[in-house]
Order: structure tokens, then sequence, then C-alpha cells
């Protein structure tokens, strides 16, 4: 996994409507990238509506808010709508920006080791830096660890 005051990986994915988007497009204020294992599953709604919850306090404080999993753009598009979300999920069926950032990989699933998205948050400043690194984070409560820091 990346660490803090590493550069952040470049990437090139498309949103729900086929947008393409680029680490480029994010440069000039500081965002969260959160890495997420899949749409419609309970925990990843319970984090994206946790994100939904608190958005205009991101907002307000001038951050962006991206998540990213390996589902289609056609599954981020129905997630987006079911719960109302009103941040940009990004479609990486390839795991290679999952990869790139160390959100993809071995991890314990029901006492198992298996390969698969390791739940993960960055926080990216205005020139394309890591400025703070949440590994494996709690669904429930990492919205509010992120706010107590930004």
């Amino acid at each position: 996994m990346l660490t803090e005051g590493s550069k952040a990986p470049d990437f090139s994915l498309k949103d729900e409507n086929g947008k393409t988007w680029t680490l480029a497009d994010f440069l000039g204020k500081k965002f969260v990238l959160y890495f997420y294992p899949r749409d419609n599953t309970p925990g990843c709604t319970t984090e994206a509506c946790s994100f939904r919850d608190s958005y205009q306090v991101f907002k307000d404080r001038g951050v962006d808010v991206v998540g990213i999993s390996p589902d289609t753009e056609a599954s981020h598009r129905k997630f987006r709508e079911k719960f109302n979300l009103p941040f940009l999920l990004l479609a990486d069926p390839d795991k290679q920006v999952l990869q790139s950032y160390g959100a993809y990989g071995e991890k314990m699933m029901y006492g198992k080791k298996v390969m698969g998205v390791i739940r993960s948050t960055f926080v990216i400043d205005e020139t394309g830096t890591i400025a703070k690194v949440f590994p494996k984070v709690s669904p429930d409560k990492h919205v509010k660890e992120l706010l107590e820091i930004l």
C-alpha cells in the first residue's frame, strides 16, 4: 500500500455515465479517494451512505469524494440512484488502479485467505500527493475518522 508523502498514481477510469476521469481532473483541490469491494453489499452500502450523509460537510471543507470499486459502470449507476449518492463512483473492472494503490491483494475473509479489494482510503492533496492513508477501514466509523483530520 502507498504511504503518506507519496505521489498518487495516475488513473483513467469511467463513471456511471461513461465519462473518463483522471487524477489531473482533481488537482488543485483536496479529495478523498476511497476503495470499496462491491456495490449494494452491506458494508459498502453503509460506507457509501455515511459519505452521502456527510457529503455537504466535505464540500464545505473544499474536499471532493470519489469511490472506486471493480464494479461496472451500470452497477455504479444503479447503486448511486438507489441510495442517492452525490459523489463520483469510478469503475475499475481490471483492478489496475486498485492494485496501483495497494487496495487489492490477499486478505482474510471468513477465516480464509482470499484475493480481493482491501477497503482503504487515501486523502490526496491539491498537488496529487497522498496526505493521509487509512488502510483496512471500518465502514461504519470511517467517515467520522476522516472528518476529524480534514
